[in-house]
């Protein structure tokens, strides 16, 4: 049944392929002599299949563990720098007509504080982040035709993107909704999103079924056969991601990468990121109930290994995960982290907290956007609020060229040092924008071009003189 060129759900995700997988990996996890093998093809940086990256998370031998480790850190410098980019979700709404057990905003919860943002509220919410130093936003709303239609959706879109405050400006609105028709996903295309964002969940479909008992989202195949519509209609950057915790980590890892491999075969281009969340506690959901919760350590790996099978995917960690779980993982692979996140309906413009009983999931790092950049170069990262490829059309497979030729210190890392500029110009503390200021001065001598490098110059200069908006 397995046939990754499928355009079928159970043949693309097969259950009887995963737990062969799995099976190999059990088997063989003890394995020395297939294991560097398997090595020795990951340090090639082609990716690995679902089969042989189960085997290296399954793998019990500790100095090839730690070679794994090793190498994922390796393979995220070559292909991202030391780059990290900077996102805030948006809440738009909380209405859902699902019943999924594991989120509050299932329809059955008759307690939360229930709210849909009107344009003008989108605008103080928009001013609020534009305010902290955000560029770029990943919007997310629950299902529900009636109170959040496309329409909805599409109007939210364009007000964002018309708001601009001193120097603000949101550039990239990435989008994270139900699953959705060709037609839909054209529109979308149209209204300039960036990527689409989708998490399955749970690639098991038993369980994915009795997690979501009530609602369209029930339907795994409509749900899990998404991405193949967003292409077709028009979208070529599409993010993946599962929630850890719900089933079983080896299953979700080899669903996740089957999913990926599913798009380069049919597409010629795998998934723009991974998101990696782990279930967290929220309104009226309770993680113990969840027995397939995972460790730190389990996460790391997971991390690493996804990090060496897909080399060139963006990998993404939000504020669910504390600042030393954060830490860990960005040197595993992961490349996208958000700041000073509100997972509220209407979180970012009020003065006083976020009422938490409203919130999706419980934040566990509560950082402002200032102190996580702060940090990030504290560490010798770069925090980058670049949106330059989608606004000059480097998106699928164009963007997978440029980064598997190796051109991202003379693309992404400039664009990166200039849009850090501008936000130690216009948002950043004093201790901030003097460790920026020293971090930049030295970046700037690792652009390998010498021509990039004098252009990259004169743009930091004329940043500081009030000029905004350069980018490769």
């Amino acid at each position: 049944m397995y046939n990754p060129k499928s355009m079928k759900a159970d043949e693309f995700i097969c259950h009887e392929e995963i737990a062969a997988a799995l099976a190999f990996a059990e088997e063989n996890k003890s394995n020395a002599e297939l294991l560097r093998s398997v090595m020795e093809k990951a340090r090639l940086r082609k990716g690995l299949t679902h089969r042989e990256a189960s085997l290296l998370l399954d793998c019990d031998i500790e100095e090839i563990n730690k070679e794994i480790y090793s190498l994922a850190e390796q393979i995220k410098k070559d292909f991202y720098g030391n780059r990290i980019v900077m996102f805030a979700p948006l809440y738009l709404s909380n209405y859902c007509v699902n019943g999924c057990v594991y989120c509050p905003y299932h329809a059955k919860n008759c307690h939360i504080p229930r709210k849909k943002l009107t344009q003008e509220e989108i605008v103080r919410e928009v001013t609020a982040l534009q305010d902290m130093g955000h560029k770029r936003l990943a919007i997310e709303a629950g299902e529900d035709p009636v109170n959040n239609p496309i329409e909805y959706i599409l109007e939210c879109i364009n007000t964002i993107y018309s708001i601009k405050h001193k120097n603000g400006a949101i550039r990239r609105v990435n989008v994270n909704i139900a699953a959705t028709t060709v037609e839909n996903y054209r529109r979308l295309k149209e209204a300039g999103i960036g990527t689409y964002i989708l998490f399955q969940e749970t690639y098991h479909k038993e369980s994915y079924e009795k997690l979501h008992p009530t609602g369209p989202k029930h339907n795994y195949a409509y749900h899990t056969e998404a991405m193949d519509r967003a292409m077709e209609g028009g979208i070529d950057d599409v993010g993946l991601g599962v929630l850890f915790g719900l089933e079983n980590y080896r299953y979700e890892l080899a669903g996740i990468l089957m999913h990926a491999e599913h798009l380069e075969a049919v597409h010629g281009v795998g998934p723009h990121t991974i998101s990696v969340p782990r279930i967290r506690r929220a309104d009226d959901i309770d993680p113990s109930e969840f027995d397939n919760g995972i460790d730190d350590d389990t996460f790391a790996k997971i991390v690493a290994v996804i990090r060496i099978a897909v080399p060139y995917t963006g990998m993404i960690v939000s504020t669910r995960e504390s600042k030393a779980c954060r830490e860990r993982v960005l040197h595993l692979g992961v490349s996208q982290i958000s700041g000073g996140s509100r997972t509220s309906v209407g979180g970012y413009a009020d003065e006083e907290p976020e009422d938490e009983s409203s919130a999706q999931f419980d934040v566990e790092d509560r950082r402002t956007l200032d102190e996580v950049v702060n940090w990030l170069m504290t560490m010798g990262y770069i925090p980058s609020f670049c949106t330059a490829c989608y606004r000059e059309g480097r998106t699928g497979d164009r963007f997978m060229s440029l980064c598997k030729a190796g051109q991202i210190q003379n693309c992404c890392h400039p664009n990166a040092l200039m849009t850090l500029q501008e936000y130690l110009e216009d948002y950043a503390s004093e201790d901030t924008k003097n460790i920026g200021e020293k971090l930049i001065s030295r970046e700037i001598e690792n652009v390998p071009s010498e021509k990039v490098r004098k252009i990259v110059t004169q743009n930091l200069a004329d940043i500081k003189q009030g000029k905004r908006d350069f980018r490769f």
